[in-house]
């Protein structure tokens, strides 16, 4: 768990980077709900920031999809310019897939897994923070939709537990965190619904 001994700033940096990932989502909305997606960049960089995350990692959490959703390696090189070398190589280390057309969604999985496995801390930290809350919103939505949620996901319930069971082992061989805990809650929640 994260220690404070003074207030943590966050510079106009920060500033830029919420400003620059509402532009580049403004007109996408989380699978299903209608919910802005920025929603869900916002509540990522909040959990690397309550987690002890820095801002550079907060830039990172805000930018985590753009590369895979919004431009591929014209937004990389953007995001490059703009926020540096450590923010692009978390995003990096955070984006299943830079090529077009997508590799099959288990291929990509796999893949995804095996690259976290090796990440860097800060890496391992927006990728925490951005599956737990992926996975909060599922429960939320199960819990006002029921089964239906499922039809959302190309790989149904069965694929999509099988992931997030996948993740958490990976997150589980280095440490005990306590998002680490959430997820397993989490995971077990949907798999006795």
């Amino acid at each position: 768990m994260a220690t404070y001994t003074e207030t943590p700033k966050l510079s106009h940096r920060f500033e830029l980077a919420l400003v620059y990932a509402t532009q580049l989502h403004a007109n996408q909305i989380r699978k299903g709900s209608g919910i802005p997606y920025i929603s869900h960049l916002l509540s990522v960089a909040a959990l690397v920031l309550e987690d002890g995350g820095d801002e550079e990692e907060a830039i990172a959490a805000l930018l985590h999809d753009a590369i895979e959703d919004q431009g591929g390696a014209i937004t990389r090189a953007e995001i490059r310019q703009r926020f540096g070398e450590r923010v692009i190589s978390i995003v990096d280390g955070c984006t299943e897939e830079q090529i077009q057309p997508k590799p099959p969604w288990k291929e990509r999985k796999l893949n995804y897994l095996a690259k976290i496995r090796q990440a860097s801390s800060e890496v391992r930290r927006v990728s925490l923070a951005d599956k737990l809350h992926n996975l909060r919103s599922i429960v939320t939505d199960w819990e006002r939709e029921g089964e239906r949620v499922w039809l959302r996901f190309k790989s149904g319930k069965e694929g999509t537990l099988w992931f997030y069971r996948h993740f958490l082992e990976v997150y589980q061989e280095q440490d005990s965190h306590v998002y680490t805990q959430e997820l397993a809650r989490l995971i077990s929640r949907l798999e006795v619904a």
